[in-house]
């Protein structure tokens, strides 16, 4: 149905004062083309005042070290449609595997391209941190991954000085099968992965719904867990210079990032 043209526009004059978009920060999430869980995940964990805006990047399944290191070449141009204009605060690459295979340095490399000067964090960078934060040298890392990719994930901490006490994965290339995954089964294989030794367990993947059961893992270990969505978004707290209290996702948010020696 048509408005009639001798209707004449009004304008809407009511006194007001603009609600801010995001008042404590804008945090800009580089995820997958076929990621089904991050962005859940992510701003289920975010406090009410910080917004979170998404892209994607192209890739395809299966993953796989030869399909992770593909996609790194489009995350320029996915930085470039993060609220163009306007800009975040903070950028997050959601992938921890294919920083694995790439690479935290080029990845902010590659964002940095399309976004410059933007702080960026990834979860291999935010999972280091955390577990420094944690104190933890020895760690016990569960994925969901097949063989080769997992251990692409043991080599990145690896190559921070950290020791794997327990690599264990679930064998999928499908990130929708890896969503899939029922919180409660990855409970039980955190508690099956963490080995006496081991000074916290590392859970890898933004597309796998963990960072809900960080919190009863640590009470059944009575150690730090550390999951790739929670310490993205503790990361990015930090990096915002947010300083209200986080709670329902583990212990780490309880302590600050170390500075660096």
């Amino acid at each position: 149905m048509s408005v009639s043209p001798a209707v004449t526009p009004e304008p809407v004059d009511l006194p007001y004062f603009p609600d801010p978009v995001g008042p404590a920060g804008k945090i800009g999430l580089i995820t997958l083309a076929t990621d089904f869980n991050s962005e859940d995940d992510l701003r289920g964990i975010l406090p009410a005042d910080i917004r979170l805006f998404t892209t994607r990047i192209e890739n395809a399944n299966p993953v796989t070290v030869e399909n992770l290191r593909a996609m790194a070449d489009d995350l320029p141009r996915a930085a470039r449609t993060l609220l163009p204009g306007y800009g975040v605060d903070v950028a997050i690459f959601g992938c921890t595997s294919g920083t694995a295979v790439t690479g935290s340095e080029r990845i902010a490399s590659l964002i940095h391209q399309g976004m410059p000067g933007v702080k960026v964090t990834n979860p291999l960078l935010a999972g280091e941190l955390a577990l420094r934060a944690v104190k933890a040298q020895k760690i016990a890392i569960l994925t969901p991954y097949v063989a080769d990719v997992t251990r692409s994930v043991a080599d990145g901490f690896a190559a921070q000085g950290f020791k794997a006490t327990r690599l264990m994965g679930f064998g999928l290339d499908s990130d929708q099968d890896m969503t899939a995954l029922p919180p409660g089964i990855l409970l039980e294989a955190a508690l099956k992965a963490d080995t006496p030794d081991a000074d916290a367990v590392f859970i890898s993947c933004t597309a796998i719904r963990s960072a809900e059961i960080a919190a009863e893992a640590e009470k059944k270990l009575g150690k730090p867990v550390i999951t790739s969505n929670q310490a993205l978004i503790w990361h990015a707290l930090h990096l915002l210079g947010y300083d209200k209290p986080v709670t329902g996702f583990g212990t780490l948010f309880d302590h600050a990032p170390q500075p660096e020696e």
